[in-house]
């Protein structure tokens, strides 16, 4: 069962989306970003893992916690993921503060809620695909709190702009809905079916919001090549208290199978 319209709203019903997320657990934006922009942004973010790979961008926007340091496609060292990327990207860094993303966070986590873009991996540009090389195709389930159980910054909501839109060829989002009601017992360690999982698929510019506590995992693609391509910038912006400059990640959870 794929996630239907009554998790995905335009710009200006922030309350109804706020809705879907406490009830739901997730919701989406959708229309609130045009076909230039996202053009543009793609262009600037590809630019960016381009010269981490040649090794242009410094060792901030590079991470051996989520990425695989070895790996390649197509016989060629990649990256996967960009960190600090709205301090790689002056795109990336407009984009993850348009109204309709800052409105829905502050909406749902209060007037005081704060984007973590300045520490641990800060906001992040994945870039998911299969093959023999490929250090990222998939995640298990897990939830974003379990990355950090034990620090102050909690509740969270995660953002995914979504660049490339997602099916089952280049996988999408695997959510257990109300899951944020309760706690993580019983959740899978790997990539399990979980009995009431649904599929959550985006189109190109959606904007999809999940809790904290939701349990969710992303699905392989099933295509290979450029049809396998699978590709967003996904932030958090958090409730509780502020990381301090220089946190790090040297507590980082990594509680997700890849």
């Amino acid at each position: 069962m794929a996630a239907g319209n009554h998790t995905t709203f335009p710009p200006g019903e922030i309350d109804r989306l706020v809705e879907s997320i406490e009830v739901n657990g997730f919701g989406i934006v959708r229309g609130a970003i045009d076909e230039m922009a996202m053009t543009a942004l793609e262009q600037e973010l590809a630019h960016a893992q381009r010269r981490l790979v040649d090794g242009v961008l410094g060792p901030r926007h590079g991470t051996v916690i989520l990425d695989e340091p070895d790996a390649t496609i197509d016989g060629r060292p990649f990256a996967h993921y960009v960190t600090f990327a709205t301090e790689a990207s002056p795109l990336a860094a407009a984009a993850v503060r348009i109204p309709a993303l800052v409105n829905v966070a502050r909406s749902a986590l209060g007037t005081g809620a704060w984007l973590l873009d300045y520490e641990q991996f800060g906001v992040v540009y994945q870039d998911a695909r299969p093959g023999p090389g490929s250090g990222y195709s998939r995640i298990g389930w897990h939830t974003d709190h379990q990355s950090g159980p034990h620090l102050p910054i909690w509740p969270g909501l995660a953002f995914t702009l979504h660049i490339d839109p997602t099916s089952p060829a280049n996988g999408f989002l695997r959510v257990l809905a109300g899951s944020h009601h309760g706690g993580t017992d019983g959740i899978p360690p790997g990539f399990e079916k979980v009995p009431g999982e649904i599929a959550v698929y985006a189109e190109r510019g959606d904007i999809l919001f999940h809790h904290s506590d939701l349990w969710h995992a992303a699905a392989r693609a099933t295509a290979d090549g450029d049809e396998a391509i699978r590709r967003h910038l996904r932030g958090s912006w958090h409730g509780g208290s502020r990381l301090e400059i220089g946190h790090g990640t040297d507590d980082f959870v990594k509680n997700a199978q890849r």
